[in-house]
């Protein structure tokens, strides 16, 4: 028999299969396949896209030339635009705007034969200071009220190209997944004057029932509503709205946590195709302090289908549970 479980974070219903409880064998992993041709983002072709925006690179070399580390580019196909004027309008009672924002990709390295879980620690802190260092310039412009990480790994996850990559798009709206959340959190800390996502980490840790990993500063572990199968989340232990404000002194311990549980879903999972979201505090409005940021890692093994669409419930067929036990069982190396 399926369980209810609700989730306190966006207060949306979760199926959770406690009778299935798939291990890593029961799911079918496509792959994406190797590009032919030329890619965009190899060293060496930067004339390809967009001229860079940011890159950590050789003090001798020169912008949109080989020589860099990690390279950011306006996106060649944006799904918003950074126009000059940002107009509202209506026809009827439909309300329109302008697709004002910012899209932009971060390369994360030049080597088009390693992901993220491959690069190393010092490789992975650059990429973080990357996240950061573009958030804080695109929240400079008032126009834009939320500025989303995200990365597509795979074919099934969105990504068209096989070289790793990020995605950061700055939005004119602050978007309904995240306004769901702050409602939650807000009517949590009215209740009982505390963060909820501090309420959850403290007991993740007092319980370890669906616990990934952790280290002095973060935390990851299987949510207790999982929407889909090996869902992890990694929360900083520490309070903190938005992600933009992350110290240096934590930067460490967030490229170590994030390498860790990036090795245990590959070699969990045999190499899934995932999503990679940093949530974190709206930009450039009222001050959201409840608000905890955290990342979200959602391998994609099955689809949403009619029951999901139709109800907004997910159906999750290995339990929070099984996931973490498995996960936990994979051999790491000290990074």
């Amino acid at each position: 028999m399926g369980e209810l479980r609700l989730d306190p974070i966006t207060a949306r219903w979760v199926i959770i299969s406690t009778e299935k409880n798939f291990g890593p064998d029961n799911y079918q992993v496509e792959k994406l396949d190797t590009e032919e041709g030329i890619c965009p983002f190899c060293e060496g072709k930067e004339k390809m896209t967009p001229p860079e925006v940011d890159a950590d690179r050789a003090k001798d070399s020169k912008p949109d030339t080989p020589g860099w580390q990690t390279r950011t580019v306006p996106n060649k196909y944006p799904a918003l635009a950074n126009q000059a004027q940002m107009n509202k309008s209506g026809v009827g009672m439909f309300d329109m705007m302008s697709g004002v924002g910012d899209h932009e990709v971060i390369v994360e390295t030049p080597d088009h034969s390693k992901q993220l879980a491959d690069l190393t620690i010092e490789q992975i802190k650059r990429i973080i200071r990357v996240y950061k260092r573009r958030s804080l310039a695109l929240s400079q412009d008032e126009r834009f009220k939320y500025v989303l990480i995200f990365k597509n790994y795979g074919l099934v996850a969105g990504a068209s190209l096989e070289h790793s990559h990020t995605q950061l798009i700055s939005l004119p709206v602050v978007p309904r997944r995240v306004t769901e959340e702050l409602e939650c959190f807000n009517r949590y800390f009215d209740y009982k004057e505390r963060c909820i996502f501090c309420d959850i980490v403290r007991q993740e840790m007092e319980y370890r029932h669906r616990e990934v990993c952790e280290n002095r500063d973060f935390i990851a572990f299987c949510p207790f509503a999982s929407r889909s199968p090996f869902e992890i989340s990694i929360v900083p232990k520490k309070h903190q709205a938005q992600f933009m404000d992350i110290s240096e002194d934590i930067i460490d311990n967030f490229a170590l946590i994030l390498k860790e549980v990036l090795v245990r879903v590959k070699k969990t999972l045999n190499n899934p195709p995932y999503n990679f979201i940093i949530h974190t505090s709206p930009v450039n409005s009222a001050q959201q302090e409840q608000y905890h940021w955290h990342v979200e890692i959602m391998p994609k093994l099955t689809k949403i289908a009619g029951f999901e669409w139709g109800t907004g419930f997910y159906i999750n067929n290995t339990s929070p549970e099984v996931a973490s036990s498995y996960l936990k069982k994979v051999e790491v190396q000290d990074y």
